[in-house]
């Protein structure tokens, strides 16, 4: 929403590139949206000085990059090339522009000013060279790094700071979201930080922050559920394992039932019923 327009990804590329382009005119907007198929969607592209820019930004650390980013330049390039009318079959070579992928990184966890993921790391099989490649550049815009791209580009400097409070206010009250998303509105606005944005747009940028927040918040809830589950399950298993031989050595003891019943009380801190439950399974004289 706020590199979506020619003058805001012309700040945007300039600072990255070390370039000092100064019509937004020349720049071309080609960021896909609402994509049905395989639901492809990216945050923004877009063409300058025959470059087809990517930009992706992440929370989250994510090797798959490259090759989300290879689907989205296919979807890209046959925008390119249906909108030009350019023959793919044709005895002459066409020109089409040079490709570059730069995801922009804000997540929890540490990670360097810059970093390289490439599509070949992923291959099953290993070999010199490649048909095909893909090369994702993360950029790290926490606070701290990158600062003389965060110095080049005010905004997107504004963008990390509001997300580092967006952030903070979340985490400081779990059980007011709205809330905190509206504390983290408010500071930002007081500080000069995406001002004029915020107050245009406040009422959408709250949906999609609380949208894709309680979205990342369910599957973490998910994820630790499922791993409860694992660990309560392999306990049990390990439990059953135990009383399973303690049944089995009893047995070998040519102790009776009563007693064994008692001692698997007293040894597994079991009730009476459920004692009973595992003799009955695991008694070899049942």
């Amino acid at each position: 929403m706020i590199f979506g327009n020619r003058k805001a990804a012309l700040k945007l590329y300039n600072a990255i590139n070390h370039s000092n382009y100064q019509n937004p005119e020349d720049l071309e907007i080609t960021t896909i949206e609402g994509a049905i198929y395989m639901g492809v969607k990216n945050d923004l592209s877009f063409l300058i000085d025959s470059v087809m820019n990517l930009y992706e930004a992440q929370s989250t650390r994510n090797p798959n990059m490259p090759l989300r980013g290879l689907i989205y330049f296919a979807r890209v390039y046959q925008g390119y090339v249906e909108k030009r009318e350019l023959d793919l079959y044709s005895g002459s070579r066409i020109k089409i522009p040079l490709p570059r992928y730069i995801v922009f990184y804000n997540g929890s966890e540490e990670e360097p000013d810059r970093r390289e993921y490439r599509l070949s790391d992923a291959f099953e099989k290993k070999q010199d060279s490649y048909c095909l490649e893909c090369v994702a550049t993360v950029l790290n815009i926490n606070a701290g790094h990158n600062r003389q791209l965060m110095e080049d580009c005010s905004l997107l400097w504004q963008y990390a700071s509001f997300v580092s409070k967006v952030r903070r206010y979340l985490e400081m009250y779990p059980e007011d979201l709205e809330g905190a998303v509206d504390r983290a509105v408010e500071e930002c606005i007081a500080e000069g930080i995406l001002a004029d944005f915020l107050k245009k747009e406040r009422g959408e940028v709250k949906d999609v922050i609380l949208t894709e927040y309680n979205a990342e918040r369910h599957i973490k809830n998910e994820k630790k559920l499922s791993y409860e589950e694992g660990v309560e399950k392999g306990i049990e298993k390990g439990l059953e394992r135990g009383i399973r031989a303690f049944i089995t050595e009893k047995e070998e003891e040519e102790a009776g039932k009563t007693i064994i019943i008692e001692k698997l009380q007293k040894h597994f801190m079991l009730d009476r019923e459920k004692a009973e439950y595992y003799y009955e399974k695991f008694s070899k004289k049942m």
